[in-house]
């Protein structure tokens, strides 16, 4: 396992992309960068088709001894979150918002995630 800061910095990108693309056209754009996504309004004609984006441990985590570890730490402890959902998906008004700051943290609850999630009201979905 190694720390990686990444996700962030494609969220943001996303979102600087955006707010660039609007500055030179009025016409709806979607900056998709791997999975982080954002539109700028609805698109002319049919509407945007896009996958669902999703924050999880599908692809990062490591199973020892039957255990699955997800690449998500405790801040508190170091150690992989105890009963987070595998999946968090969420709707929000940026990508850095969505991605970062509430399917992160709602990773980080745990076994709360969902009253999380509620708590903050927005729309969201787990799955466990």
């Amino acid at each position: 396992m190694e720390i990686d800061l990444g996700g962030i910095g494609k969220e943001y990108a996303v979102d600087r992309a955006l707010t660039l693309a609007k500055q030179h056209t009025e016409v709806a754009v979607l900056v998709n960068l791997g999975g982080d996504l954002r539109v700028s309004g609805p698109r002319r004609g049919s509407p945007w088709q896009v996958a669902i984006a999703t924050s999880g441990d599908t692809y990062r985590r490591i199973i020892q001894s039957g255990m699955r570890y997800s690449h998500v730490l405790d801040p508190q402890s170091g150690w992989p979150v105890i009963d987070a959902p595998r999946t968090v998906t969420v709707h929000a008004n940026t990508c850095s918002e969505a991605g970062r700051l509430l399917a992160k943290l709602a990773l980080l609850r745990g076994a709360d995630a969902e009253a999380f999630l509620k708590a903050e009201q927005v729309r969201a979905w787990c799955i466990r």
